[in-house]
Parts: C-alpha cells; sequence; structure tokens
C-alpha cells in the first residue's frame, strides 16, 4: 500500500517561496494498493493527484468533513466532469441535512458556477457514522472525531499494513494533557497500534494554549496521542498557512530537541510516497 500526500496545508492554501518546501496546497491523501486507489479529503491538493492512474470508471473520495479546506479542490477536480466516470462521495452523516445537501451547497450559484445536479459524472453519495466498510480490498475503519461540525477519522487496512488519517483532530476535549481513561481519548480506536498515523499537529504549545477548542492539535498533543495509541510511525500535518518552511523547521527542531519518542515522528511534505 503506497500513501501519496497530495496536500499538507490547513485552513487555505498558499502560494509563495516561503512554503515551497513542506508545500501550500490544502488535505488531500491518495492511497494506491495495485489498481485500487482512494482519495482522503478533496482540498486543493486533490488537483495533484495524477489522473493516468484512474483508468476505472469508478473513483472513491473519502471526506473527513465539510470544511472549505477539504473540499474546495473538487469542483476542479477534471473526473467529475466526465460522463464516463462513477464518483463515490463518502461523508459524515449529520442530523440536519444530507451529505448531499450539504455538498450543494459548495457546488452551486453564486459559490461555484456549476450545480451539482449538472456534474455530468455519476454522483453517489455515502453517509458515514461510526462503521465499518470495504472498497475493493481495502478495509476502511470510520469513527467520529473531536473537531467542530460533523468530522470522521478514517483506518484504513491492507493486508497486514495500517494507516490511519486525522488531519483535524483534537484529541482532548478542554484541557491541554490527554485523559488516562482511552475512552476519553478522541480517534484512540482508530490510531491503536497503526502502522503510520498522520494526525493534525498546526500548532506548537505555546499557540495551542490560547486555542483550546478549536478543533486541532499541537505538535505535543499529536506525539502524546500517537504514543498513547502506540502507533509505529507519526506525520505531523495540517501545517498553518502563516507558518513558513523556515519557521516549521525551527517549530519542529524545538520540539524534538524537548522530546524523546521511540517512534519515527516527520513533517508532512508536499508529494511525499510511503510504501507500507
Amino acid at each position: 500500500m503506497k500513501v501519496i500526500l497530495q496536500g499538507t496545508r490547513g485552513s487555505y492554501p498558499t502560494s509563495n517561496k516561503e512554503n515551497e518546501y513542506y508545500g501550500g496546497n490544502t488535505s488531500c491523501i491518495e492511497v494506491i494498493n495495485g489498481e485500487e486507489r482512494l482519495i482522503l479529503d478533496a482540498g486543493t491538493g486533490i488537483l495533484n493527484v495524477n489522473l493516468e492512474n484512474y483508468k476505472a470508471e469508478r473513483i472513491d473520495i473519502l471526506l473527513t468533513h465539510l470544511h472549505m479546506d477539504h473540499i474546495q479542490g473538487l469542483g476542479f477536480f477534471k473526473p467529475l466532469f466526465n460522463p464516463q466516470k462513477v464518483i463515490h462521495i463518502w461523508g459524515p452523516s449529520s442530523t440536519e441535512n444530507s451529505l448531499y445537501e450539504r455538498m450543494n451547497r459548495y457546488l452551486s450559484p453564486p459559490l461555484f458556477p456549476v450545480a451539482l445536479r449538472d456534474i455530468p459524472s455519476k454522483l453517489e453519495f455515502h453517509e458515514i457514522t461510526k462503521s465499518s466498510f470495504k472498497i475493493g480490498k481495502f478495509k476502511i475503519k470510520a469513527e467520529f472525531i473531536s473537531h467542530p461540525g460533523p468530522t470522521v477519522g478514517y483506518r484504513i487496512q491492507n493486508g497486514t499494513s495500517s494507516f490511519t488519517y486525522l488531519p483535524d483532530h483534537e484529541p482532548m476535549i478542554g484541557g491541554i494533557e490527554l485523559y488516562d481513561d482511552i475512552d476519553w481519548v478522541s480517534g484512540f480506536n482508530l490510531a491503536a497500534e497503526t502502522d503510520l498515523l498522520i494526525h493534525d499537529a498546526q500548532y506548537t504549545a505555546a499557540e495551542y494554549s490560547s486555542k483550546i477548542g478549536w478543533g486541532h492539535s499541537s505538535m505535543h498533543s499529536a506525539a502524546e496521542f500517537s504514543k498513547k495509541t502506540k502507533a509505529k510511525r507519526l506525520i505531523m500535518f495540517h501545517h498553518d498557512p502563516i507558518h513558513s518552511d523556515e519557521i516549521k523547521n525551527q517549530m519542529f527542531n524545538d520540539f524534538m530537541s524537548n522530546h524523546n519518542y521511540n517512534f519515527d515522528i516527520e513533517l508532512a511534505v508536499q508529494g511525499k510516497e510511503i510504501e507500507l
């Protein structure tokens, strides 16, 4: 199973030399196993997906939530306008409106020139609650996690390899340190002993102290969550758009010089490919 980081930035995309190394496109991950593929989130990173690899009629896009930085690339994803394609869009269920109705708020005038009903591809929407399901050979587990608005995280299993994706996540509620009781740690079951954890690490500890409850994590929170779940490798994700490459390097170096963990930790780099 191959995991490709197509978009690593949070909140909004950036385009400048200062953010070039870690990347400026918003959240999107591509997962590949042989001829089978999944796309996780549809931020502007979805425009980096190599469409030559998508020969099959079916495309599966799994959304963690519907904040703009996770869907803003969808309207410009070329297969959407190919009538030969069947595009399955998976996303969190809501008690208020259907997934179709919520997506239609974006994919319709005046925010987008083409109404969702006029998209020529064959769209199929799947509402996700706490569940397990299969797409081809991919075994997928989804659960609601702590972030404003309905939000799910994903654990993807293929053979003996596992990958957990929690791009916008605050594992504890109302405090800085994780709870001892795992039942009160959001996302724990999704990340437990996973081979690869991609997790929100937008802030330094100092920045996070004034942003508790916003639904994001500090580097410290992400690492402690990874330690508690016994994840084997952590990639810190959802880079703040105001953090340049230089600032990210300084943040990470400062953090690592003051902490010692027994698993690999790295910053997400747009375009990086990871074999599991």
